[in-house]
């Protein structure tokens, strides 16, 4: 896709966070006084310019001492082998994307699987539990399980000040409701209802300023360059809102055959 690998001007979004990915896929970086963590990798061909721009910061890829992940698709998965070989980092996620990650490849669960192209796999990774806090130095990282967009889905909160301002910053994950052509909802009512309770779970997210994976589903860019605010107390919320609705019109199409 255009923009998915190519590399965008890294910037300070707010605090000690700062932007290092691409122009069409996010990779966040969270810095601490000694140590940083990144979310992310994008796709294969991206580190190559997530490094520059962490570099482009001042900082050192040996600075980063822990890697998140989102969910594991290629495009936002395919980069972390290599980010992880050239940091050292071990790579967290959650169970279902761990076993992704370390196949390279997603399988039937995924309701993009017959769609999805394999990456390289991820040597190093750790598994996580929802609501577990990742610690380093003074950085402190909560995952939160948001099952939907993939079975591992996992979405991101921290605080981040500057001076005696500080905010809650979310980094929430993909929330679509899309398949390939054999994949129906319907059919699988247990994950439809986890994928509820994710949209329950980011309504109640604190979350003053909202990140996501694809820069462009909460106007990232239009927000880094002032024309839209950065700081939304409701943005978690709305993003939620517009999500649900999206995730019952898919339902509704089955329901009347215009989905598959």
């Amino acid at each position: 896709m255009d923009g998915w690998s190519d590399r965008a001007p890294p910037r300070k979004i707010f605090g000690n966070t700062y932007y290092v990915g691409t122009c069409g896929i996010s990779s966040i970086l969270i810095v601490g006084k000694h140590d940083a963590i990144l979310i992310d990798g994008a796709t294969d061909k991206a580190p190559a310019a997530i490094e520059a721009n962490i570099r482009a910061l001042g900082f050192k890829l040996s600075d980063v001492k822990r890697i998140l992940s989102t969910h594991d698709h290629n495009d936002h998965a395919g980069g972390l082998a290599r980010l992880q070989r050239d940091t050292g980092a071990p790579v967290l996620a959650r169970a279902p994307a761990a076993a992704t990650l370390h196949r390279g490849a997603s399988d039937r669960s995924d309701p993009q699987f017959g769609q999805l192209g394999k990456f390289p796999p991820v040597a190093n990774v750790r598994v996580i539990a929802d609501g577990q806090t990742v610690k380093l130095g003074e950085l402190e990282l909560v995952a939160h399980a948001t099952p939907g967009h993939t079975p591992g889905s996992t979405s991101w909160t921290w605080r981040s000040c500057e001076g005696t301002h500080c905010v809650d910053i979310a980094y929430v994950d993909s929330l679509t409701a899309i398949s390939d052509k054999q994949y129906r909802y319907s059919d699988h009512p247990g994950y439809v209802a986890a994928f509820r309770h994710t949209i329950d779970t980011v309504a109640s997210l604190r979350c003053d300023l909202l990140l996501t994976p694809h820069p462009t589903a909460s106007d990232m860019f239009l927000r880094f360059a002032g024309t839209k605010p950065l700081i939304d107390a409701d943005a978690c919320l709305a993003y939620s809102r517009q999500a649900g609705k999206a995730l019952e019109q898919r339902l509704l199409d089955e329901k009347n055959g215009k989905a598959p």
